[in-house]
């Protein structure tokens, strides 16, 4: 069996061994305290066994998660739709505001990194730009555009644009010089030699920076939903919490980090594909 193999099975091993052992120790953690007392037919009315709040145990999460990972695409209504519709209206506005930042990204990170004119006169705009937070530029967002589903694409774009644009730079002013220069012998056209030469030796930062871009955007997103409410992923979060449904809510926690991390090996997947070793 080769190493790499065989080092994947035992972490694959250990993975379901700790899962298992925290899921007990949280199943362990949260049960309610034995009364040493027992309550009046009064108490047990007025439901005194259940007036500390708790943190569920894992066997409500995962009993919820089968009831509604069965029958995911419901629609009942405004306030109850399934979580994969919910789901696929945060994807979309994701990927809606992550390909728009695609498109201007990528072509002004290779003019930014393939002329130092341009780098000097943007780089003070985008240093100016990038620490501000996706969320403040939501208040504007619903005051131009006037439309939440708009305002939340855009609140995507803003936070997906930056980590694209400076890997791109990054990537293309790094390029090999020798490499270049072999262009310039051949006499290759700037168009030639940004696809041929330049675009497959950036082509890793590049995707590293989608990645990164991708990885913000669903951060962001369930924030931003919880703004605008209606639906999304971030709306049944709060909408969940404002049911006092903590099952619910830890369930929904974690369909997010599952596609966040789907999302995230997509990515890293295609890397592979872009690597190269001199």
């Amino acid at each position: 069996m080769p190493l790499n193999m065989s080092l994947r099975m035992k972490s694959m091993l250990l993975t379901v061994v700790f899962s298992i052992v925290l899921l007990g120790l949280w199943e362990l953690v949260v049960q309610p305290p034995e009364s040493t007392e027992p309550l009046t037919e009064y108490e047990m009315l007025l439901g005194a066994s259940d007036q500390e709040a708790r943190v569920p145990p894992p066997s409500k999460v995962i009993t919820l998660a089968f009831k509604e990972l069965s029958d995911p695409f419901y629609d009942a209504g405004p306030n109850d739709k399934g979580i994969g519709i919910q789901l696929g209206y945060s994807l979309y506005r994701v990927l809606t505001g992550f390909f728009m930042a695609f498109l201007i990204a990528i072509p002004a990170g290779f003019l930014i990194g393939m002329s130092p004119l341009m780098y000097q006169t943007l780089n003070p705009f985008i240093q100016l730009l990038r620490p501000i937070s996706p969320l403040a530029w939501m208040p504007l967002a619903l005051f131009v555009i006037r439309d939440s589903e708009a305002s939340a694409i855009f609140v995507i774009f803003i936070c997906s644009i930056w980590p694209m644009l400076v890997n791109t730079a990054f990537g293309v002013a790094g390029v090999r010089e020798d490499w270049l220069k072999v262009a310039s012998t051949h006499e290759l056209s700037h168009l030639r030699t940004a696809f041929t030469v330049i675009l497959p030796a950036a082509a890793p930062t590049i995707l590293t920076g989608m990645r990164i871009s991708i990885g913000i955007a669903w951060l962001v997103i369930v924030a931003a939903e919880m703004l605008v409410g209606g639906t999304g992923i971030g709306y049944y979060v709060w909408n969940e919490w404002n049911n006092l449904d903590l099952t619910a809510v830890i369930f929904s926690i974690l369909m997010i980090g599952l596609v966040g991390m789907i999302l995230d090996l997509l990515l890293s997947s295609a890397l592979k594909f872009v690597e190269y070793k001199e």
